[in-house]
């Protein structure tokens, strides 16, 4: 994949040209960056730190929903997702890197996804439709997280006192808390340690969450194994297109531009070995969740793995066992919620910030620490408020993801490369683009209507 695009080395700037590619970069590059991509989008990873950002934004804990999935599409229809998501993202994700890549050695490097838009479809696609889906999916993203380690903190303290009268926007606020303080780390780069943790974490989580599933199923403990599917048939057929809008999700990322932007120059194929720590670390986590909570649990897998380890409040295996699970998953939710907070951050900086003063001068530091708390503030307040939050994201999922991680991609390469028009890459593009477009129009129907049928039971600050 690493060769689908010629890789020009022309420097579109004629001077400097006898300095190494890297100074002349960095010579070039610092003179004009703003606040935003000075302070935030710091270019000084390797590929591996870069592996280890990709693994914690696309290997987190709404991997424990797939066998939700599984509920609406069945065995194969569940597999074959599943497989095609992996193959298209892995796919899609290759190319933007080429693209960015390509740019970087006209002298261009993006450090924004609408940077790319801006230079790749025009100004107004940057500006009106990029940077705000962009920043819907983060933002989106850093709620669903808070509001789902509100849920993990919940599940612990139910498991401890089951009688326990502490509700569930209580929970969101200490996650929110944690998050508080996680926010104010400085850079996307200062994040790579922290993010190696995380890797481990999601790793750790999955394997409980494999185990535990494998023990019920082969317990009388368990539900019948029913695997067909719930509901009529206008339910089901809608609940398949909600279940690819869950499996995108899933598998989304979103900011691989500001990943890539943590790399130290030169770029050239770094993108492409992050992606591979990534996707061996997904494939031993998605699959491995999806294919043993569906087994165990079928049609009653709920939309959070680890609510099947309870019937009725009562552990299916020992409690230690969930609280550990629950424990790991929440550890990994924050280094989740910090990631998708860097476009956030970036978008402050850039506004409040000034580029020409020094990143821990009073000046800078006062509006970082004011805006990024005010920010994940709001954040918290609305996962506290819309504990439903998972209807929402399914809706983010399809208008998000699918155009940021499925069509864009493709789309940038063609206009970027020209393939041509008789070349089998051209069409696997167009082929893409077409589906996915259709496939995210029809999953965006079905989510509103999910969230309209569900309307009934929201409830401000609801204890679910």
């Amino acid at each position: 994949m690493g060769s689908l695009g010629p890789t020009p080395s022309t420097n579109s700037r004629g001077e400097n040209d006898h300095l190494p590619h890297k100074e002349k970069h960095l010579s070039d590059m610092d003179q004009d960056l703003d606040a935003g991509a000075l302070f935030v989008l710091k270019s000084k990873g390797s590929w591996m730190h870069c592996g280890y950002h990709l693994t914690t934004s696309i290997v987190a804990p709404p991997l424990l929903s797939l066998p939700f999935a599984f509920t609406f599409l069945g065995w194969a229809a569940g597999i074959m997702c599943m497989v095609v998501g992996a193959l298209v993202t892995f796919y899609s994700y290759n190319l933007l890197s080429l693209v960015l890549e390509h740019h970087a050695q006209l002298d261009r490097r993006h450090l924004r996804f609408r940077d790319m838009a801006n230079d790749i479809l025009g100004p107004r696609w940057g500006r009106y439709f990029v940077g705000p889906i962009q920043f819907m999916v983060c933002y989106g993203a850093v709620i669903a997280c808070t509001l789902l380690g509100g849920q993990c903190m919940k599940a612990i303290y139910l498991l401890s006192e089951p009688n326990g009268t502490m509700k569930l926007y209580e929970f969101v606020i200490i996650f929110g808390s944690l998050m508080l303080v996680l926010a104010q780390i400085p850079s996307f780069h200062s994040l790579r340690h922290i993010n190696l943790i995380s890797l481990f974490l999601c790793l750790a989580y999955s394997t409980c969450a494999t185990a535990g599933s494998i023990h019920i199923g082969n317990s009388s403990k368990g539900p019948k194994k029913d695997y067909s599917p719930k509901g009529d048939t206008e339910s089901q057929v809608f609940g398949i297109f909600n279940a690819i809008a869950i499996i995108a999700t899933t598998y989304g990322n979103g900011i691989i531009p500001e990943i890539q932007a943590t790399i130290a120059p030169p770029v050239k194929g770094k993108m492409f070995k992050g992606l591979c720590v990534c996707y061996t670390v997904l494939i031993a986590t998605f699959f491995t969740v999806a294919i043993s909570g569906y087994w165990a649990f079928g049609n009653k897998s709920e939309g959070l793995l680890l609510s099947n380890f309870l019937d009725d409040g009562k552990p299916l295996v020992p409690k230690w066992f969930i609280l550990i699970t629950n424990l790991f998953t929440i550890l990994q939710l924050s280094a989740v919620g910090v990631v998708y907070l860097q476009p956030t951050n970036e978008v402050l900086e850039r506004t409040f910030a000034d580029s020409n003063s020094k990143e821990f001068s009073t000046r800078n530091v006062i509006p970082r620490v004011v805006s990024r708390s005010l920010s994940v503030v709001v954040s918290t307040l609305v996962a506290a408020m819309l504990p439903f939050f998972g209807d929402i994201n399914a809706v983010i999922g399809a208008f998000g993801f699918m155009p940021l991680d499925f069509i864009l991609p493709v789309v940038f390469f063609n206009l970027t490369f020209k393939p041509s028009k008789r070349s089998l890459v051209f069409w696997l593009n167009v082929t893409i683009a077409v589906v996915f477009s259709a496939l995210g129009v029809i999953a965006a129907v079905a989510a509103v209507r999910q969230i309209v049928l569900d309307a009934k039971n929201y409830k401000l600050f609801a204890n679910v």
